[in-house]
């Protein structure tokens, strides 16, 4: 019954204290912390009813020193579970990239700048359920790290985060929502195909294929007539007769265009991405130079973990059919 008076934003930021998003660091104040008893809470306040009901009947001093003992540490109890919870700082930083059908790492950093412990709380993910528990010593920073499902590429946003205690007698339960301007970037889901064919792509124009590298020196070996001079060892044909060339590891591979274009026989727009993202990887791991051209934008060929985050960026923001 009380989702259709919520749907109202108004009416929603009213009840939940704050309007979504909540950029920066926020603090709960007592107004946005919610109280109530918990079950044994319930439980608890009956049998005090019972007690003085029973103190009366019979006049018992002892049982209303009792009874009212009783209820003493229940609202001494109902303030500290308050106050575990109230003036805490909450923000989150930043999210790693994740592809689709992985999860998302959230991390929600509480601070605590009070002189006292805040033990047992409750961080849960309202969406997905992810939940953790943390005690944040007092004047420290504790981290809670939400794992929420990411079903599509794209931003994830973070979305509404509850944060709950019932410290430090477990007859109520406070609780208070948080709705940080935080989102994690999802990839699309890389589907592991071979590369296209070097030969096959250098035929339609958008590859070169080199035949070594120049980085680093791995050994000689015999002179041929279409060896560069510059790799010729003219200190050791100066000590002897034989002509040698000098071999290197490394920049060599294959440089790669990798097309929208060479997908046209996928129907499905999320399978051509899938599979773009999949050469992406499968390029980088092969050390090759490769490039990404999708309709209306071009990554030049190049490598490393920069061009492999925008190329995949790229693809899981892009919005073309």
């Amino acid at each position: 019954m009380m989702r259709a008076p919520l749907a109202y934003p108004r009416l929603r930021n009213w009840f939940y204290g704050y309007a979504p998003l909540e950029r920066g660091t926020v603090v709960l104040g007592h107004r946005r912390v919610y109280i109530v008893p918990t079950r044994l809470g319930w439980i608890y306040a009956a049998t005090l009813g019972i007690l003085l009901v029973g103190s009366i009947n019979y006049a018992l001093q002892l049982g209303f020193a009792l009874t009212f003992l009783l209820a003493g540490m229940g609202i001494a109890g109902m303030v500290h579970t308050t106050r575990n919870l109230a003036r805490l700082a909450v923000s989150t930083a930043r999210a790693e990239p994740v592809f689709a059908g992985e999860t998302a790492q959230f991390r929600l950093l509480l601070d605590n700048r009070a002189h006292y412990d805040r033990p047992a709380l409750l961080a849960r993910h309202t969406g997905s359920g992810a939940q953790v528990v943390l005690d944040v010593p007092a004047g420290a920073l504790g981290e809670a790290v939400l794992a929420v499902p990411a079903q599509r590429r794209g931003w994830l946003p973070l979305g509404r985060v509850m944060l709950e205690t019932r410290f430090p007698l477990g007859l109520f339960r406070a609780w208070s929502y948080v709705e940080p301007d935080s989102r994690c970037l999802v990839y699309p889901r890389p589907e592991r195909t071979p590369l296209p064919a070097p030969a096959a792509i250098a035929a339609a124009g958008a590859a070169r294929a080199y035949a070594q590298g120049s980085d680093d020196f791995s050994g000689l070996r015999d002179y041929q007539p279409s060896d560069s001079p510059r790799h010729v060892a003219w200190k050791a044909a100066a000590r002897s007769d034989a002509m040698l060339t000098k071999q290197f590891n490394g920049a060599a591979g294959v440089e790669l265009w990798l097309e929208w274009s060479h997908l046209r026989g996928t129907a499905d727009a999320e399978q051509r991405r899938s599979r773009l993202a999949g050469w992406v990887l499968g390029a980088e791991q092969a050390g090759a130079a490769y490039g990404l051209r999708l309709p209306g934008l071009e990554f030049a060929p190049g490598r490393g973990e920069a061009h492999r985050s925008a190329c995949l960026q790229a693809l899981a923001l892009h919005s073309g059919a």
